[in-house]
């Protein structure tokens, strides 16, 4: 039978529940326990597919192929196990479920209402993603108080009874400010947080204060006090440098031994020397990189999360610390290339739509020619593609149809026909709609003998995760090749370039895919660990 541990938010948004509760199952999963994890998000959108990062940051893409929250990139970050489309919905899909119901009748003329079925859609769909987990954590996206966070906290509250005493967990995660002017530390705002969440009838068996320094004894104790709660129940979740910190500084304060208790769990003393051997390497750096990141979401680094993770694993296993030099591509347009003097490598991430593309390619053209170490995902490889067609081979015209529809030199084009994860075809056309009509998930790539890429990853097929709509023009395959361009990956039918390379450059890569999304602290990722090597010769040859 699945425990539940709901993890719910007050005094103010974006305190970190999601890693938080990911640190916490890694502690659980540490010992012993199946656990798995489920973000509400209480938004109308269906899914965040369609929303901008500057909106909600990063979109984080399962190996089924769904477009979830970047919380479930934590998830998977801290835990074995993996996410997928059932570990992440929304009051818009269900919603959208509920009414769909209703239009086919299946509520026999019954008037269809808050109470009781979008609630009984939402446990429907959290007893769904807990599946035969020996734990489920169950994340509510927003903050208690929140009108669109009602139905989920109405929900929960309800399985709490479902499910019977000792089988569900509530954890509150709030916020203790330091006030400067008053000296001290103000705990009113969670007094008033638990009073809100105990109004609809949820009474926290744990408390989580974020805060930006330890929080003292009889501040804690008054806390306990007023929340109903024993103190040994109130957690302190301090800032820290490094989120992989977490699980042992919650250890350190009781945290999995109360939740064991509390859930009468069965299970061994955690093994937390991954953990440890973590955080060794994060202390005891052997020598600093600096990597360029190059987008136009660069002021809002949660756009990029999975990414800057995924360089800072690679930093890790190579005992290296990672500085980004996060670089506008505007920036790049309007004074040139002269501000990644200081990178040891340059790479361009993903993303949509043409602001930023020529200061993109400004700074691609700058890593080939001048031999820098250079990583392209997705629009990265497709504007590199642009830029090697433009300056060399004659196609002073490239481009990709998503930037100018009427290039006479269509290198990157809309893709209109695809294999999804399933094994389905799925086809797209102008004009159709946005939202989950991508070549989503996990997808087989074949790698060339002897590439680049072959020699990075070990062997010869892989499986990444995609999200995109435009891929490379077969037409161009012959001319690109004849000029120098290495196309040394190919989709499982052949059918789609995958991987780009230049012969010749110290290391010059462009991946379709994001490996970024399968890179965690424990094993990090082949592809990012052979471009932090190349940084790292780069650097040494510089005399840096």
């Amino acid at each position: 039978m699945t425990k539940y541990i709901f993890v719910t938010g007050g005094v103010v948004s974006s305190l970190g529940k999601g890693a938080a509760g990911a640190a916490l199952g890694a502690l659980l999963e540490a010992r012993g326990l199946r656990v798995t994890m489920l973000k509400l998000d209480p938004y109308i959108n269906v899914d965040p597919g369609t929303m901008s990062p500057f909106q909600h940051g990063e979109v984080f893409v399962t190996a089924d192929g769904a477009e979830t929250d970047l919380d479930l990139g934590h998830y998977e970050r801290f835990l074995s196990a993996r996410m997928s489309q059932r570990n992440n919905f929304t009051t818009g899909l269900v919603y959208q479920t509920v009414i769909e119901k209703e239009r086919r009748g299946d509520y026999l003329g019954r008037t269809v209402q808050v109470i009781p079925h979008i609630t009984d859609e939402i446990k429907r769909r959290i007893r769904l993603g807990a599946g035969d987990a020996d734990v489920a954590m169950v994340e509510i996206g927003g903050t208690v108080g929140d009108i669109e966070s009602q139905p989920f906290l109405e929900a929960i509250r309800q399985m709490a009874v479902d499910e019977g005493r000792g089988n569900t967990i509530f954890l509150h995660l709030t916020l203790v400010p330091y006030l400067p002017s008053a000296g001290e530390m103000k705990t009113k705002p969670t007094q008033h947080s638990v009073r809100e969440l105990r109004a609809i009838g949820i009474q926290p068996d744990v408390l989580l204060c974020r805060a930006d320094r330890p929080i003292p004894e009889d501040h804690r104790a008054k806390i306990a006090l007023f929340s109903n709660l024993p103190d040994r129940a109130v957690i302190s979740a301090i800032d820290t440098d490094s989120i992989y910190r977490i699980p042992l500084l919650f250890h350190a304060q009781g945290l999995d031994d109360l939740v064991v208790e509390d859930l009468q769990l069965q299970s061994k003393a955690p093994d937390l020397s991954v953990w440890q051997g973590i955080i060794d390497a994060l202390e005891h750096p052997q020598g600093e990189l600096c990597i360029a990141l190059v987008g136009k979401y660069v002021g809002l680094t949660e756009s990029y999360k999975s990414l800057s993770e995924a360089l800072l694993h690679a930093g890790l296993r190579a005992r290296r610390k990672i500085r980004f030099l996060y670089v506008d591509a505007e920036e790049i347009e309007e004074h040139g290339p002269e501000c990644l003097a200081a990178a040891d490598a340059i790479l361009v991430p993903g993303g949509f739509g043409g602001r930023g593309t020529e200061g993109k390619i400004r700074a691609i053209r700058h890593a080939r020619e001048q031999r820098i170490p250079y990583l392209g995902i997705c629009l990265g490889m497709q504007l590199a593609v642009v830029e090697f067609a433009r300056h060399c081979a004659s196609l002073v015209a490239a481009n990709s149809t998503e930037l100018d529809p009427d290039t006479p030199e269509p290198v990157i084009t809309l893709m209109q026909r695809w294999t999804d994860p399933s094994g389905k075809v799925a086809y797209r056309e102008e004009g159709g709609n946005l939202g989950g009509t991508m070549r989503l998930g996990a997808q087989t790539c074949i790698l060339e003998p002897g590439s680049l890429a072959e020699r990075a990853y070990g062997q010869r097929e892989i499986e990444e995760r995609h999200r995109h709509r435009f891929e490379f023009n077969n037409r161009y395959l012959e001319p690109l090749a004849q000029a120098g361009l290495r196309f040394s990956g190919r989709s499982a039918d052949a059918a789609l370039v995958e991987v780009i390379e230049l012969p010749g450059h110290p290391w010059f890569l462009g991946c379709q895919f994001h490996p970024e999304f399968t890179s965690n602290p424990r094993q990090g990722h082949p592809l990012f660990d052979a471009f932090i090597a190349a940084a790292e010769n780069y650097r040494s040859q510089e005399g840096r």
